[in-house]
């Protein structure tokens, strides 16, 4: 039986204590992977529907969509391939499409005022770009973006490997929370003071591809590969796989080399993705369950995996699990690298003293009363817009250490750019994996390396939506 967690109220004060880590179209200047690629067409609408999530005795809610869909639908294409999606905007208000994760042109990236006019009710536009990487990927607006997504717009993209990778079979888990009334809509409570301020807009139903867990069937002796995203607007998830050990193969869509988790822990913020390998080592007629370890002291059953009687798939286990092929990422060059700091401010509980704002400081007093309580650099933004808060000459490998000043965990994405995790609080990290998000602990630091391989303003934000309504973004120009 599947339990549904209704929390009142989530604090994320401690989510993290003890671990560690986690224009016109241009070409990018990476390696070419075909003379002529294929492409691949899709229609992308945005759209108000209706959709079953919560039991049939509570009747649908009303949603946002991409077509029709929750989530919206899946697009797949391979590796190299070029992409041309015609979206068209149904909805009573703007909004565009980020294509979180992937490395294309700044023109194709669906941040206003910077990529894109944003698409107005009733207009359409055209994006179209080359998908130099492999991997598992996903889709939201970047307009009134904490609303649109909790109304349910985001989708996953993902790019196969050019030769497939070996397992029996695959599954995509979209991981998400919704705060509900009690008459299946959803709660009108957007950009709520409390929510800026504290852990983010934290929902009262979880949801996997759209609709309450439920059972996982598996069969004995089998290899499956399971792509996991966060849409969530706030909610981190760390996931144990129940007498099982699941091997991370990919975060954010990057190869890693083949690993346990710590403490058999999936820490999965907003915004990333992680692969994983699952040996079904069980017999037939078995059970587990994939639990959410977040709150301290509850133990959250999420999913139940429920083996089939069958014969088993085969007779003995298999090998060990192989590493994905690389992605064609620039290397770095750390003997010339450039190194710059980020420093996180604000929130409630918060040592904070004031920001600039609109090019003025204001005391924390009265920046308040802007709806801005963070902070990155001292100075709290107000558009995606922003002077930037670093320049990277192109090619350039440069190093940012970033700071969390604050008591809340956040989940810092960059745009346009994989980087690598070197270190989190003053320590090697483990794989030091390729990633676009990194989650911060509360008052710890982290380390992140990239090459400038791609022209533009390239947004910094933390991908708690609330917070950057809050003031928590910016933009690192390459140029």
């Amino acid at each position: 039986m599947t339990h549904i967690h209704l929390p009142q109220s989530i604090s994320r004060r401690t989510v993290l204590s003890g671990l560690v880590g986690s224009a016109a179209l241009t070409l990018l200047p990476l390696p070419s992977l075909a003379a002529t690629p294929n492409v691949r067409e899709f229609s992308l609408k945005a759209q108000p529907a209706k959709a079953s999530i919560l039991p049939d005795k509570y009747g649908k809610t009303p949603v946002f969509s991409y077509n029709g869909q929750i989530p919206g639908q899946t697009l797949r294409v391979t590796q190299g391939d070029t992409v041309r999606i015609h979206f068209e905007n149904k909805l009573d208000e703007p909004t565009t499409v980020h294509w979180h994760g992937l490395r294309i042109p700044i023109g194709m990236d669906g941040v206003p005022d910077i990529s894109q006019k944003p698409v107005a009710p009733g207009e359409s536009f055209t994006y179209e770009f080359r998908v130099p990487d492999a991997g598992t990927y996903w889709y939201h607006p970047h307009v009134n973006t904490s609303e649109q997504m909790a109304k349910g717009l985001s989708g996953v993209f993902i790019i196969d490997e050019k030769e497939p990778y070996k397992v029996d079979r695959e599954e995509t888990w979209v991981l998400d929370d919704w705060r509900f009334n009690q008459d299946a809509t959803i709660r009108n409570d957007f950009g709520r003071g409390m929510d800026v301020s504290h852990g983010g807009r934290t929902g009262n139903v979880i949801t996997v591809n759209g609709k309450l867990p439920g059972t996982f069937p598996v069969r004995a002796g089998e290899r499956i590969r399971i792509r996991l995203a966060n849409v969530a607007n706030a909610k981190i998830f760390i996931l144990r796989f129940e007498h099982h050990k699941p091997h991370v193969i990919a975060l954010d869509g990057h190869p890693v080399e083949p690993h346990l988790p710590k403490d058999n822990q999936l820490i999965i913020a907003p915004g990333q993705r992680v692969d994983v390998v699952l040996d079904c080592s069980g017999k037939p007629g078995d059970t587990f369950s994939v639990i959410d370890d977040l709150y301290q002291g509850e133990v959250y059953r999420m999913i139940d995996g429920v083996y089939s009687d069958a014969t088993p798939v085969r007779a003995k286990a298999q090998g060990p699990v192989v590493a994905l092929p690389d992605n064609p990422l620039s290397p770095l060059d750390m003997g010339s690298a450039v190194r710059h700091e980020i420093t996180i401010d604000g929130g409630a509980m918060g040592s904070m003293q004031g920001a600039e704002f609109k090019g003025t400081y204001y005391p924390i007093g009265e920046l308040v009363k802007y709806g801005r309580v963070w902070a990155l650099n001292g100075v709290a933004a107000h558009t995606t817009a922003m002077a930037p808060i670093l320049t990277a000459k192109l090619g350039s490998t440069n190093v940012i250490t970033v700071r969390n000043d604050t008591g809340f965990p956040h989940p810092m994405h960059l745009h346009g750019h994989a980087f690598r995790i070197l270190k989190t609080n003053g320590v090697d990290k483990p794989h030091q994996p390729w990633v676009d998000t990194v989650l911060m602990e509360p008052r710890g630091t982290a380390e992140i390396a990239f090459v400038a391989d791609n022209p533009g303003d390239w947004l910094f934000h933390c991908h708690i939506l609330e917070h950057v309504i809050g003031g928590m973004l910016s933009v690192i120009r390459v140029a």
